[in-house]
């Protein structure tokens, strides 16, 4: 299975610490955030990775070479100064993700959910992992019944930004900026979208005081 991480976005709410550097580089614990992903796919057996990236994500690349040094082939694919959004940044990756489902990940996300676990092999378009909904998402995105992704429900749980998608999820669209969330929408109604949930660690790093949580997290 290949990987792609999303890092392409700019950290606007993370600003002034991403005046001049790209958010997957901030540090928790002496280590670049991204680096964190690229060491936990490798683990879990995922070494064909693709980071797509914005601003100043030449940084990244120097940060992380060709991934030999992580036991990982890693490629770019670069969005110069206007970002795509998720959708347009994975389909502009797609034909670095080769013909199989893929992972893709946001890098702006703190977590221990075994990668491992994904079906490879996805019924439908799609398969999300969703969570618990944290203070910055109380409403929620998607409720789970019987293992498939429904817009509506009586309980609604948050997209952890961790899911396997199929190239046929993009089919008739073409490069540009788009979102994602409207294609993951449109395949739970048509009952062509899993989810599952996971109740491990997992955090935002949207903004400084999340960024300081993780920190002392790590500490502790």
């Amino acid at each position: 299975m290949h990987a792609i991480i999303l890092a392409a976005g700019r950290g606007e709410r993370m600003r002034p610490l991403t005046d001049t550097l790209p958010k997957p580089l901030l540090e928790i614990n002496g280590k670049p955030l991204i680096q964190y992903h690229v060491e936990n796919l490798v683990r879990a057996g995922i070494n064909r990775i693709v980071i797509n990236h914005g601003i100043y994500g030449e940084q990244i690349e120097k940060q992380l070479g060709d991934g030999r040094r992580f036991h990982a082939n890693i490629v770019y694919s670069a969005e110069g100064n206007k970002p795509l959004e998720t959708g347009g940044g994975i389909y502009r990756a797609l034909p670095l993700l080769g013909d199989d489902p893929f992972l893709a990940l946001n890098a702006d996300i703190w977590t221990d959910y075994p990668f491992q676990k994904l079906p490879p092999d996805p019924q439908g378009l799609a398969h999300l992992v969703l969570i618990e909904n944290p203070a910055h998402n109380p409403a929620g995105d998607f409720a789970i019944e019987d293992a498939f992704l429904a817009n509506t429900g009586i309980r609604l749980f948050t997209f952890s930004g961790i899911g396997v998608y199929r190239k046929e999820l993009f089919q008739g669209q073409v490069d540009g900026v788009f979102p994602l969330t409207p294609l993951i929408r449109r395949a739970a109604d048509n009952h062509q979208a899993t989810g599952e949930m996971y109740n491990g660690v997992w955090l935002d790093i949207g903004t400084p005081e999340r960024l300081r949580k993780l920190r002392q997290h790590i500490q502790e």
